[in-house]
């Protein structure tokens, strides 16, 4: 059987751009495969990225302006999806996470979340002339999911591991780990999942109101490495009810996100943080710390390896201080075992593409809180 030649799409909470992967697949579990062929961010128009953090933030909109919204994000999908490909044999399928404006999960028995992607896949569709699957978390959610994380399944057959417990941990805007135990009989009932808590958002946001805007993120970490953090501010940040909150469970801009970050700074007044620096670095902390209080208290024990991915992996000084956290258990990346750390959530959305148009189930009950497997979105124009 030939490889599938597949484009995943992939915009987070950060709202960056479009993380854009084009591999080739082949195999459907622990005989997966999958080989990088390109890969590219490609940043939103400024205006648009404006657009969409308001939308997160709570701004209200019309209806005709949310349509806009949503149009031109599928065109700025369609286009990454178009660029990625010169040079290259085209792809027969697309799968296109979009662009998450707003995520409310499952609050009670018998009820149901919601979670919105804009971004629509008939118009990648159409535009492309590519089959494409999109609206990933919906089947998850009616089935009494939180319809997140999603990645564990692709996590479990690309980077699981004989003998080693690992925990992958994916630090985006907000953070989330797949617990990977040794393979065993039953190993996917045991794997677990869930949302961490801020990742870069919190980050991101206090980078901007710092500079007012003349700068989006704090490179390789190191604004924050010249400060000190506040641990008694910390320890109070992390009382919060999401961080004891038992998986599984999920969270977005609408927890941690502005409103957040300006109560974090109200905050910060009574310890008389003496510079920006100051603030950054105990954020960065509360990033770290949270991480390692998760697996403390939700996992039968810590891993023998954390790997990084997600764009926060690149920050120097956080993996630096979640390696001081976590003692003896080693801290790498994805890339070190042959999956790209920029582009690995793009990768599993194209993975969950292709389980997707040959009938495989993408997502993991144990992990999600969904009372079944079930396929993983929705396909538009023709495969095959």
């Amino acid at each position: 059987m030939q490889p599938t030649r597949v484009i995943g799409l992939m915009s987070g909470t950060s709202v960056d751009g479009i993380d854009t992967a084009l591999v080739e697949i082949s195999g459907r579990d622990l005989d997966l495969k999958v080989e990088l062929l390109a890969g590219e961010t490609y940043p939103y128009p400024p205006e648009l990225r404006e657009k969409i953090l308001a939308l997160g933030a709570g701004t209200a909109v019309s209806m005709a302006e949310l349509a806009a919204i949503d149009d031109a994000i599928a065109r700025a999908f369609a286009q990454a999806a178009q660029h990625i490909q010169i040079g290259h044999q085209a792809a027969t399928l697309i799968g296109s996470h979009g662009q998450t404006v707003y995520h409310r999960p499952q609050e009670g028995v018998g009820e149901l979340g919601y979670s919105l992607q804009l971004g629509r896949g008939a118009v990648i569709a159409h535009l492309t002339g590519i089959a494409t699957v999109s609206n990933f978390r919906t089947t998850d959610i009616a089935a009494h999911g939180h319809g997140a994380p999603l990645v564990p399944r692709v996590d479990a057959y690309l980077l699981s591991h004989p003998q080693e417990d690992r925990c992958i941990q994916n630090i985006g805007g907000i953070g989330n780990v797949t617990y990977l135990p040794a393979r065993s009989d039953d190993w996917l009932s045991q794997i677990r999942g869930w949302d961490t808590g801020p990742g870069n958002s919190l980050l991101d946001l206090a980078v901007q109101h710092f500079t007012n805007g003349a700068k989006s993120y704090d490179e390789n970490g190191d604004w924050a490495a010249s400060g000190t953090p506040c641990y008694p501010l910390v320890e109070q940040w992390l009382s919060h009810e999401y961080f004891h909150l038992p998986p599984p469970k999920s969270t977005g801009r609408e927890l941690f996100g502005v409103t957040y970050l300006h109560d974090c700074l109200e905050d910060a007044q009574a310890y008389q943080l003496s510079t920006p620096a100051d603030f950054l670095a105990t954020i960065t902390e509360l990033t770290a710390v949270s991480i390692v209080h998760s697996y403390d208290n939700f996992l039968p024990k810590r891993p023998n390896k954390v790997i990084l991915c997600g764009g926060g992996s690149r920050n120097i000084y956080l993996k630096y201080r979640l390696e001081l956290l976590l003692g003896n258990v080693p801290v790498s990346t994805t890339d070190e075992f042959g999956v790209s750390a920029a582009f690995k959530e793009a990768i599993a959305f194209a993975v969950l593409a292709y389980w997707r148009s040959i009938g495989i189930p993408g997502n993991l009950p144990a992990v999600t809180g969904a009372s079944q497997e079930v396929l993983l979105g929705e396909l538009h124009g023709n495969y095959g």
